[in-house]
C-alpha cells in the first residue's frame, strides 16, 4: 500500500514531536526576579558663614559633628558641599566643612546648587538603602528543560555579591564624578596596616572574622644538612 506524505501531514507530525519536548509547565524570569532594590533619600543641611568668612561658627561645628557621630551623616553617604561666595572663598568654606567631617571618615565633594543663599554653605547627603533579592531561589522545579530556559537561582550570586561588596551603595543608584582622592583616609589606611592594627571585616550571618592561621599547617623548616 502506498502512503501519500502531503505537506500538511508531515507539518502535523513535526508539531506533535516538538510539543512533547516542550516543558511541562511554562516560566517566566517575573517568577523569580533578581535585581537589587534601591531607596534612595536626600537630606540638606544648612550653614552660615560670617560675611567675606570662611571659618564655621562653633554652633555649626558642634551640629556637623553631631550628625556624623549619630549617623545621620555616614561614611557610605554621598556628601556633597556647595557654598556660595567667589570662588577663592567657596572652595575655603567647603573645606571648612570637609575638615570637620574627615575625622569621621567622611569624605565630601565640592557641588554647583543654585538656591545657596549668600554666607551660606549647602550639605547635602545622598543615602541609598540596597535590598537583595529573595535568594536563593529555587521556585522553578529541578527537572528537564528542552526549552534551554535559565534555572531561577540563575544569577543569585551575582546580584547578592554587588549589594553587598558595595561601600557606597549610592554609587549602584548613579555615578559619581571623577576627582581627586582624599589623602588624609588613604595615608590612615596604611598607617594601620604598617603598625598591624587593621580593622577586621565585620561578621555577617554568624560568621566569624577570617583569621590566616586559622585551619593552616606550619611547615616545619629543614634540618641543616639535609638533602
Amino acid at each position: 500500500m502506498t502512503v501519500n506524505r502531503t505537506p500538511l501531514a508531515l507539518s502535523l507530525a513535526t508539531t506533535l514531536l516538538l510539543g512533547a519536548c516542550a516543558p511541562v509547565t511554562t516560566y517566566t524570569d517575573a517568577e523569580a526576579p533578581r535585581n537589587l532594590t534601591l531607596d534612595t533619600s536626600t537630606t540638606r543641611v544648612d550653614l552660615r558663614f560670617a560675611p567675606g568668612s570662611a571659618q564655621l561658627t562653633p554652633s555649626e561645628v558642634a551640629q556637623l559633628r553631631r550628625l556624623a557621630a549619630t549617623g545621620a551623616i555616614g561614611v557610605a553617604d554621598r556628601v556633597t558641599v556647595a557654598a556660595s561666595g567667589g570662588p577663592y572663598v567657596a572652595q575655603q568654606r567647603i573645606g571648612s566643612v570637609s575638615a570637620v567631617l574627615l575625622p569621621y571618615g567622611i569624605v565630601v565633594s565640592g557641588g554647583q546648587l543654585a538656591d545657596v543663599s549668600p554666607n551660606h554653605a549647602v550639605v547635602e547627603v545622598m543615602r541609598t538603602l540596597v535590598t537583595l533579592p529573595a535568594c536563593p531561589n529555587w521556585s522553578k522545579l529541578s527537572q528537564p528543560d528542552y526549552a534551554n530556559a535559565p534555572s531561577s537561582n540563575f544569577g543569585c550570586a551575582t546580584e547578592m555579591n554587588l549589594g553587598l561588596m558595595a561601600a557606597s551603595p549610592t554609587d549602584l543608584a548613579s555615578a559619581r564624578t571623577l576627582g581627586p582622592t582624599a589623602g588624609r583616609p588613604a595615608a590612615a589606611a596604611v598607617q594601620r596596616y604598617l603598625t598591624d592594627k587593621v580593622t577586621p571585616l565585620p561578621a555577617a550571618s554568624g560568621a566569624t572574622a577570617f583569621s590566616a592561621s586559622a585551619g593552616s599547617t606550619t611547615a616545619t623548616s629543614p634540618t641543616t644538612g639535609s638533602p
